[in-house]
């Protein structure tokens, strides 16, 4: 099954990414192994010869984020096509194989990649990249294979955004966050487009973006890198070089000076809730330090059972059943830092929103604690731990630095980085970016009868 990342999946993914980034830090006694083939291609190699087992992942250069205009969704629509047949293989075949041997297989697109996986035993290897290599370039896309797979991302946004209220909010709360980027678009889509993709928009697609010189090869697993290596050049390496590409230049947000909201009230809903989100840096254009101060930063306001916003609204007043923060420092572009929570018993929204807004406010005016920062820092060692014992894990960690424009240096020194953020950077992040005037708010209500 394929899946696709809406703003809730980015607030997921983003939480994984504050606990898996730190990972390499104790991978550095991992040699870690690099390669460039001769048609472009980059493999990365992360040995892990714990158990017989290896996770071996494809990623591509391309999200929704690079989609033409008016071609929304179409690199979610390639997704899936991605598992129809070959010129040299059927349909279903490279699933049946995978199933066979009872490995795993899944893709997911993102708005910066997208990428398809396999996890299986060593001895497995030679084939996944055999078919991953043929379904790079040898896709047979007739209207026969286009039209019925449209249908079914037709009725997977039906289901997974129309059907549920918090999927439609986040959507209203990303075109309204961005008024230029395309991180405004929703992955999966606007519908009256998606209707309208065709054999020409996915075979201009692919000829385009699916090509050696535009994708990374990540092996994680029981494998040593020049055992890996050789299987590539055995199956990649076979594969033409494709068009050379522009920089992934996207269209900038200009500056963001109002306070913005976006209510929806649904039979559907019975508990509120609400979300206010900023723009803020990413990694990649974020000055030197800021990225890390806004990782620690959210994981001291709101990243945990330990964050202010839990202890004070959860644990003490008892007036949210829930309250957390979050940043989206894995982008390419500027990106996400959000506050969110929900009332619990008498309490309302707007006296949980304010709880909120004051704990932003004072971590902005008087900072943080240098016991509350080092006890966030010890939390992502902690999570270091967890995510070195899965190689998928580390696979994403790698795939994720690499297809948004890091290095594999930058994963290695990502937990150093970390641990140099002082206090006052953090202190700094907060006064720079939660400004309540340059901010979104979405409010998710319960629909009130009009009798009432």
């Amino acid at each position: 099954m394929t899946r696709f990342v809406t703003l809730a999946g980015r607030f997921l993914a983003g939480v994984a990414f504050i606990a898996l980034s730190a990972a390499p830090a104790r991978a550095g006694a991992v040699d870690i192994a690099e390669f460039t083939l001769d048609n472009g291609l980059r493999l990365v190699v992360v040995p892990d010869h714990r158990a017989p087992v290896v996770t071996h992942m494809a990623w591509y250069r391309i999200g929704s984020a690079d989609e033409p205009a008016g071609k929304s969704g179409i690199a979610h629509f390639f997704e899936h096509l991605m598992f129809k047949g070959t010129k040299t293989h059927p349909a279903g075949e490279f699933s049946a194989a995978v199933a066979e041997i009872g490995g795993e297989e899944n893709a997911f697109t993102s708005y910066d990649y997208t990428a398809y996986y396999q996890q299986v035993a060593p001895s497995a290897l030679e084939s996944m990249m055999a078919f991953e290599s043929d379904r790079m370039r040898n896709l047979v896309l007739t209207d026969d294979v286009i039209g019925p797979e449209r249908d079914v991302i037709l009725e997977e946004r039906r289901m997974r955004i129309d059907n549920s209220p918090e999927a439609v909010l986040d959507e209203e709360i990303d075109a309204t966050m961005y008024q230029n980027h395309p991180y405004g678009v929703p992955v999966i889509g606007w519908l009256h487009e998606m209707e309208q993709l065709n054999r020409v928009d996915a075979v201009d697609f692919y000829d385009r973006y699916y090509a050696p010189n535009n994708a990374i090869v990540v092996i994680a697993g029981d494998v040593k890198p020049e055992e890996a290596r050789a299987i590539a050049e055995r199956t990649y390496g076979k594969v033409p070089r494709g068009p050379e590409l522009p920089p992934r230049i996207r269209p900038e947000e200009p500056e963001q000076n109002t306070k913005r909201t976006v209510t929806l009230a649904d039979a559907r809903v019975s508990v509120p809730t609400f979300r206010t989100q900023w723009l803020a840096p990413s990694y990649r254009t974020a000055e030197k330090g800021e990225a890390e101060a806004l990782d620690l930063l959210s994981e001291i306001l709101g990243g945990g059972l330990r964050s202010r916003l839990y202890q004070e609204l959860v644990v003490k007043r008892g007036i949210a059943a829930n309250a957390g923060a979050w940043y989206m420092g894995d982008a390419i572009d500027d990106t996400i830092i959000a506050v969110t929570a929900t009332p619990r018993g008498d309490a309302t929204l707007e006296e949980v929103e304010k709880a909120v807004m004051d704990e932003v406010a004072r971590i902005a005016a008087e900072g943080v604690t240098a016991d509350e920062l080092a006890a966030a820092k010890k939390r992502y060692v902690r999570s270091l731990v967890f995510a070195r014992d899965d190689q998928s894990d580390m696979a994403r960690i790698y795939g994720t630095t690499l297809a948004t424009g890091g290095t594999v240096a930058d994963v290695a020194e990502w937990p150093a980085r970390i641990e140099a953020v002082g206090a006052d950077a953090v202190k700094a992040a907060a006064q720079k970016y939660l400004d309540a005037g340059r901010s979104v708010t979405g409010y998710l209500l319960p629909k009130q009868d009009k009798a009432g």
